[in-house]
């Protein structure tokens, strides 16, 4: 596996619910193209996972709005991406960068790129995309800027330009 495809989050809460935004919802074709472009296997997924105690969390006194709740309708992958990550590996993770994700791509042997999408451009993404540069800083690691969105476009901005001072490419 030389190239892998890396969707961040494309969770209903944050495209359309609790945290939804116009800009996320626009992305959503865009990683369905994006999708179809990788075999499946060469695809993993992220879910962003709380509890009903998430309020209670470090996260959820920073941001008290309840999302991602495991089982709940915001917790979902998006339906019409769902018949493309079938084959997928699915990472559930309860903070804002995936450690095992990050581990578990460091011990393959031939990965030479990974590309990143998804949700939200200055939270999720980049920090999945800074785990990665620090596990592997000799992988190439892309972001395609057309298939993320951010919290506002001026932090989806931001972030795009803090992971290209890191050596990370934006597409």
């Amino acid at each position: 596996m030389k190239k892998l495809l890396i969707v961040i989050d494309m969770q209903n809460d944050f495209i359309d619910g609790a945290l939804g935004t116009p800009e996320a919802l626009a992305i959503v074709p865009a990683v369905a193209e994006k999708l179809r472009a990788y075999p499946p296997e060469a695809v993993i997924a992220t879910m962003d996972t709380h509890g009903p105690d998430y309020l209670n969390t470090r996260e959820g006194r920073f941001l008290p709005v309840e999302h991602c709740i495991r089982g709940t309708e915001g917790w979902l992958l998006r339906a019409e991406l769902l018949p493309l990550l079938r084959g997928a590996s699915i990472y559930e993770k309860p903070a804002f960068g995936c450690l095992r994700l990050a581990q578990d791509l460091a011990k393959l042997p031939d990965l030479e790129e990974a590309e990143l999408v998804g949700l939200c451009t200055d939270i999720c993404v980049v920090s999945n995309a800074l785990l990665l540069k620090a596990a592997l800083p000799e992988l190439d690691i892309r972001v395609d800027a057309a298939c993320c969105a951010g919290v506002t476009p001026e932090r989806h901005l931001a972030a795009l330009e803090t992971m290209r001072a890191c050596q990370i490419e934006i597409v």
